[in-house]
């Protein structure tokens, strides 16, 4: 398979739902970087990079830079020898993970192409859907369990409540909506906020109202986590702490959490991402498929990947609900609080830019 041009796109997309995360006062809008990879037949595969700058340091400019390194060196590449393709591609997108999440999807929608199959029934076909939160920003209580309401009424079964900033406010934010909506799945994101005696304390408080707590304490620091795992009777799962499959070995030696959250967008992509979820398996940690704010593009990654393995217990793959003027127009589903892929081959999404 011969690659005749790759063309990289930085885009701008507004949130149609701003809201707030604890070391962000308002998220509104997503910076992103679309490939387009053209083949000889003259099929194209599409990939996208999307990057959290303070998690990863990633600028839109160092991401477009990368992105046009990469584009050029792919020329000479086979995408359908995806391991060494993205092992050439390495290390041009040091530093800028999002950038190999963005060929790495473009490659793994080739071989779907190639072989006429879905992505995620390529990878392992395990089943065909899995349910997904919605995240609900941190707010005042009365506010949360408003937007609580709203993701009710569009079909979501699973919330992921942001918190962190004040842990007390935070059990009163659950309990708010659990009383609102007792039907309704909870997931608490302390996005790295409390100490390790605030996370034990809402977990207890929380034990039978929130499925998991994730990334209760600073990612850089194990030790705390593990202190948390070991003594709350709330699943923990590492998030922050986990950016490559060298993080994720740490996190399964130390056993410094139940389960591990997978971003495509901060760990390099498909390739990368099975790497980290074979160590949890074998350390027999369970995963979740998670996001940032990206378009249904590599929503459509990330649900293949989630779909293909047994060890994914969670989907969190709410990206591009609320994107305006998305350019993708996907093939999976929503319905009932359930993503749902088709048999569309390769990632089954259509691009227009």
């Amino acid at each position: 398979m011969q690659i005749t041009h790759v063309e990289v796109i930085p885009v701008e997309l507004d949130l149609s739902l701003p809201y707030r995360a604890l070391y962000e006062e308002k998220v509104e809008r997503a910076s992103l970087v679309f490939v387009r990879i053209d083949i000889q037949d003259g099929r194209s595969a599409w990939g996208c990079a999307a990057f959290d700058s303070l998690l990863t340091g990633e600028t839109v400019e160092q991401v477009t830079r990368a992105s046009r390194r990469c584009a050029t060196r792919a020329l000479d590449l086979n995408p359908l020898n995806t391991e060494f393709a993205l092992a050439e591609l390495a290390p041009l997108t040091a530093g800028t993970p999002s950038v190999l999440c963005a060929f790495d999807a473009a490659f793994h929608d080739l071989l779907g192409l190639a072989a006429a199959l879905p992505l995620h029934r390529l990878l392992g076909g395990y089943r065909y859907r899995i349910r997904t939160s919605i995240t609900v920003g941190i707010a005042p209580t009365n506010e949360t369990v408003e937007l609580a309401r709203l993701r009710a009424r569009q079909g979501f079964r699973i919330l992921k409540l942001k918190g962190g900033l004040d842990p007390e406010e935070d059990v009163r934010r659950v309990n708010a909506v659990h009383d609102a909506l007792p039907e309704l799945t909870l997931r608490l994101d302390a996005d790295q906020g409390y100490d390790v005696r605030q996370a034990l304390d809402v977990a207890r408080v929380l034990v039978g109202k929130i499925e998991m707590l994730e990334q209760p304490t600073p990612a850089d620091d194990l030790a705390a986590l593990r202190q948390v795992r070991q003594h709350s009777r709330v699943p923990v799962l590492a998030s922050q702490s986990v950016l490559g499959p060298e993080s994720a070995l740490e996190i399964a030696t130390q056993r410094a959490a139940h389960g591990m959250s997978i971003k495509l967008s901060t760990c390099g992509g498909i390739a990368r991402a099975r790497q980290i979820d074979a160590i949890a398996r074998a350390a027999r940690m369970t995963t979740m498929v998670g996001c940032l704010n990206e378009p249904a593009l590599l929503i459509a990654a990330g649900l293949a990947f989630a779909l293909s393995s047994p060890n994914v217990a969670y989907g969190d793959l709410d990206g591009h609900f609320d994107l305006i003027d998305d350019p993708t127009t996907s093939g999976f589903r929503f319905e009932d609080g359930w993503l749902i892929a088709t048999d569309t081959p390769g990632l089954g999404c259509r691009v227009e830019l």
